[in-house]
Parts: structure tokens; sequence; C-alpha cells
């Protein structure tokens, strides 16, 4: 199967795995205990006024008409009205996607430049203190949550030391706590898995030939033994970046950043379904979109690599 063949056939099969995503979401959210119509009205409201708002928002209508009318609505690209915010659901998570995106690729980014590095460098320096230290730190990375990272690092460099903002998203130094909290944790992972992969190549043959023939130890490293290593290491940093999309949600909470997890949060305070279920479809579409772009770079890293009918 060409690469064209590949894609159409992996946009293909994107659809039941929306769907399903959409029917789960759908019938877990309406499981939560609550009624977002006391929500909205209070619970001393008059009976009259809560039968007439469930009427109006559809809570009236039995569950599987809900669902009927929820996915017809998703087929045309309406996701509903706010309960809370009484405006269409697609224009305000679409506010807060930018913030959302920053955020993952800020922490992404942190991570790669810390990750890479570190783990050739254990590779090369294997079972030497280089190596232990470095994974003794990856350690610590895996091992701390962000929800303790985080205030941590406002404490000592906001509380403290008065170098960054303590919340928000005012300008570029406010994306810096909450993108190193992110950014850490998948460092943490990706170092250990450059590492494991460059360990594996850096006893090829070919790469005994190259030291043959005298090529410098920077090139030997970074581009025949990196690149040949480059498959495990992007197939992590495709999975981590969507789940940085959908764990960004603690660290938008810590640090009152105005993405799609604050939203996420204060939606399902509120039981603002509608929200909730746009919110959540956004963040499963993107996931499964990065695990497409993920796929189509391995061809760029490995030319070995052929997608076949059997991928």
């Amino acid at each position: 199967m060409d690469m064209a063949g590949y894609v159409i056939r992996r946009i293909i099969f994107l659809f039941p795995t929306v769907l399903g995503v959409v029917t789960f979401v759908f019938f877990f959210i309406h499981m939560i205990p609550g009624d977002p119509v006391e929500v909205m009205l209070g619970e001393t409201a008059l009976a009259a006024d809560k039968v007439k708002l469930r009427k109006d928002l559809g809570l009236d209508l039995p569950i599987h008409k809900q669902y009927i009318r929820f996915l017809g609505g998703v087929l045309k690209g309406d996701l509903g009205q706010s309960y809370f915010y009484g405006r269409p659901v697609f224009p305000i998570i679409g506010e807060k996607i930018a913030a959302t995106v920053e955020l993952a690729v800020a922490g992404m980014v942190i991570a790669i430049f810390i990750a890479i590095p570190l783990g050739i460098l254990s590779a090369i320096r294997h079972h030497s203190l280089w190596d232990t230290g470095a994974m003794f730190l990856s350690l610590i990375g895996i091992s701390v949550p962000n929800f303790w990272m985080g205030p941590l690092l406002i404490i000592l460099f906001s509380i403290k030391l008065g170098w960054l903002p303590v919340c928000g998203r005012d300008d570029w130094s406010s994306l810096i706590l909450p993108a190193v909290t992110l950014g850490t944790a998948m460092a943490a992972i990706l170092s250990r898995m450059t590492r494991s992969s460059m360990l594996d190549v850096l006893g090829e043959e070919y790469l005994r030939y190259a030291r043959a023939k005298g090529l410098p130890p920077s090139k030997i490293i970074l581009k025949h033994a990196l690149r040949n290593a480059l498959v495990p290491i992007i197939t992590i940093i495709g999975l981590q970046f969507g789940a940085l999309l959908s764990g960004a949600i603690i660290t938008e909470t810590v640090f009152a950043w105005p993405g799609i997890g604050t939203l996420l949060i204060r939606s399902v305070e509120c039981r603002d379904y509608p929200v909730v279920q746009g919110c959540v479809i956004f963040i499963a579409i993107g996931y499964v979109l990065i695990n497409l772009l993920t796929d189509l770079a391995y061809g760029a890293a490995d030319p070995r690599i052929r997608y076949t009918g059997e991928r």
C-alpha cells in the first residue's frame, strides 16, 4: 500500500474511533450525579421554572433521544449550546484551544531539549557516573506528580524569588513554570527511551565501519546512530504529546492557565454537559490525529519502513 492509500485508510478508521469516544463520553457524563438545572437556578428555584428550563435544554427527553439529537448535531459540526455560558460550545472551546496547544508545545520542546542530549550522553557513557546520574534524575522526574511540582516551582520562583508570575497567561514569562512542570515528566520518560534505543544501535556493524573510515564521533552519533534510533523515540514523542493535551488539565488548574483543561474542570463543576462533551471530543480527536502524524513521521525518520496493509 502506498503512502496516500495508507493515509486514507487511517482517516477512515478515525471515524469509528471518534464515534466510540462520543458515545462513551455522552453516556458517562449523564451518569454523573447532580442536576445541571439545579446548579443553574439553585435549589430554591420554583418547580415550574425548573421544568421549563429542563424542557428548553432538552433534558426532559429520554436518554436515547438526547443521544440521537447530540449525535446529529456532532455530524453537522454543532456541539450544542452551553448550559452555563449560554453560547454555542464550538466557539467557547475554540477560544481555549490556542492556550492548551501553546502549553503542550512548550512542554514538549522543553522535554526534547532536556531528554535527547541526556539520553545520548547516558548511552555513550554507559555504566558511568554520567549514566547513573542521568537515570536518577529521570526517575525523580517520573516519580514527581504535576500537582506537587507545580506548587513547588511557584513557591520557589514566584513567591520566594519573585522572578516569574504565579498564574495566568499575561506574557511569555507566564508560560515558563507551567511548561517546565509539564515537560519534566515527559523528559524523564523520553530520556530513558532515548538511552535504550541508542544502546540498541551503538553496537551495530555499520557504526564500526563508520569509525574505521575515520568519521568524526559527533557525525557518527548524530547522523548515523541517532537517526536509526529515532523510530521508538518518535513513537514516545507522539504518544506523550497526545497525553500532554489531556494531562495539561492538572497543570492548567494549578497555574490558572486559560486552556481546555481549566474549561473542562469548571464545566464538570457546573454540570455543563455540552461543554464537557465538546472538550473530551476535541482532546480525543487531537490524540488520534497526533498518532496518525507520528506514523507518517516514521517514513521520514527511517526510509526502510514501508506502509503495508498489515500495519
